[in-house]
């Protein structure tokens, strides 16, 4: 297991919803992300999210293809984010879309974790494996 870190950047811009009953809570949103540090790379996306009437309760999935380099290997891959917020307490996963390595990203796996400090920053920890890697 080999683990990269950085920072990145990322703006979500809203997009029509495919149900909007009034009174829905649904959203669908679009990511662009750039990524600094070990993964250099930009992505692009898709989050679609539910709230609720409970303060801090809400969820999303995403789906968002990542191209660039990760740690000198050049190519993509397609991250798959399931996240839930129960009452403020945050379960989140990320994980590498398997077959989905191009290039010299063939094969790769993983899970990223996405850290958020208190002034909003946003960073990432990635532990994944690659075949070709040392």
């Amino acid at each position: 297991m080999t683990r990269a870190t950085g920072t990145f950047d990322v703006k979500l811009n809203p997009l029509p919803a495919y149900d909007s009953t009034p009174g829905t809570t649904l959203a669908r949103l679009s990511l662009d992300k750039q990524f600094h540090g070990d993964l250099d790379a930009t992505s692009k996306g898709e989050m679609l999210s539910a709230s609720t009437a409970i303060k801090n309760s809400a969820g999303y999935v995403a789906i968002e293809r990542v191209s660039g380099t990760l740690n000198g290997q050049q190519g993509s891959f397609v991250l798959q984010h399931n996240g839930t917020m129960n009452r403020g307490a945050p379960q989140l996963s990320v994980t590498v879309v398997p077959d989905s390595g191009t290039d010299q990203l063939v094969g790769l796996s993983g899970n990223l974790a996405i850290i958020i400090a208190p002034d909003g920053k946003h960073s990432y920890q990635f532990d994944y494996t690659l075949p070709t890697s040392p």
